[in-house]
C-alpha cells in the first residue's frame, strides 16, 4: 500500500555523522524519503517539542535518508541532540525540485543549505562539468567537500571551499569568487542554495549573464501542505509553490533578499 505522504511516520535514528562541532546528519531508513528530488523536503517531527520543515540529505546506502542539522534555536538543538535508537516523526516530501540541466554547471551553496545541492549532484550526467562553491565563514564550518568530490568523482569537476576569514580555500565571499567565475567562463545553468541574502546576489550575478538560475528559498513553514499560510512568499507559498523558483520570478518578488516573516506572519527586514 503506498504511503500517505501527509501522515507522519515514525523512524528511529541509527546513525549520526558529526560534521562540524554545531552541524550534524541524522540518518534513518526510509524508502520514500530516499528518493526525494532535489529541493523537496520533508516536516520533521521532534516528539515534545516541535515540527520543522528540512531539506531531505542524500545517502550513499540504499533506502536510507538523512537530515543534516545546524545547531540554532530550540527546534533545531532538539533535533541535533538526538541519539542513534531515538526517534521521530517525518512526513512528506513536499514542493517541486531544481530543473536539472546539462553542461556546465555551478552549484553555489552556504552552510546546511548544500543539502539539496549534494541530492542534485547525485543526479547529474558525467559528461556534465560541475563547479561546486561552497560557503562558511571559518575553517571548522566546511562541511561535505570530500562528499562532494566523491559523489562527482567521474566527472569534470571544481570543488571551491571559500571561507570568509580565509582560514580555509579561498578568502571572502562566495558570490565574489562566483562573479570571478562567470567572467572567466559561460555556464548553462546556476543552482543555489543557502543564506537569502548569498541567493540573492547569487540570482543577480546569473542574471546579468542571461544564465539560466534556480534557487531553492526558505521560509517559515507550519503545515507543508499550503493550508497555514506562514510561508507566503510574495504572491506565491513557498512549500506548495516552491521551494525551488527561477531567477525570473525571483527578481519580480520584493520580498526575495530583502523580507522574511516571524512566526506570526510580521514581515521583518533581513
Amino acid at each position: 500500500m503506498q504511503r500517505n505522504t501527509d501522515s507522519i511516520k515514525v523512524v528511529k535514528i541509527e546513525r549520526v555523522i558529526e560534521e562540524t562541532p554545531t552541524v550534524r546528519t541524522l540518518i534513518f531508513s526510509d524508502e520514500l524519503l530516499a528518493r526525494v528530488m532535489p529541493g523537496q523536503f520533508a516536516m520533521v517531527w521532534i516528539p515534545g517539542v516541535n515540527e520543522l520543515p528540512m531539506s531531505v540529505m542524500v545517502t550513499r546506502e540504499k533506502d536510507k535518508a538523512a537530515f543534516t542539522v545546524r545547531k540554532h534555536g530550540p527546534s533545531s538543538t532538539a533535533l541535533f541532540s538526538l541519539k542513534v535508537g531515538e526517534e521521530i516523526g517525518v512526513r512528506g516530501p513536499y514542493g517541486n525540485s531544481f530543473t536539472i540541466k546539462q553542461g556546465k554547471l555551478l552549484l553555489v551553496g552556504g552552510g546546511t543549505g548544500l543539502v539539496p545541492l549534494m541530492r542534485l549532484s547525485t543526479l547529474l550526467e558525467k559528461s556534465d562539468e560541475v563547479t561546486i562553491l561552497m560557503g562558511a565563514k571559518t575553517r571548522e564550518e566546511v562541511f561535505f567537500e570530500k562528499l562532494a568530490n566523491d559523489i562527482l568523482a567521474q566527472n569534470k569537476r571544481k570543488v571551491v571551499v571559500v571561507t570568509e576569514d580565509g582560514t580555509y580555500g579561498e578568502r571572502g565571499l562566495v558570490t565574489d569568487v562566483m562573479a570571478r567565475l562567470l567572467n572567466e567562463s559561460i555556464f548553462d545553468a546556476v543552482y543555489t542554495c543557502g543564506p537569502e541574502k548569498m541567493m540573492y546576489r547569487v540570482v543577480q550575478l546569473a542574471s546579468e549573464k542571461k544564465t539560466f538560475v534556480e534557487a531553492s528559498i526558505e521560509r517559515m513553514m507550519k503545515c507543508g501542505m499550503g493550508l497555514c499560510g506562514s510561508c507566503c512568499f510574495g504572491d506565491v507559498l513557498a512549500c506548495k509553490d516552491g521551494t525551488v523558483f527561477n531567477g525570473q520570478y525571483l527578481l519580480t518578488n520584493k520580498e526575495f533578499g530583502q523580507t522574511h516573516r516571524t512566526k506570526s506572519g510580521i514581515l521583518e527586514n533581513y
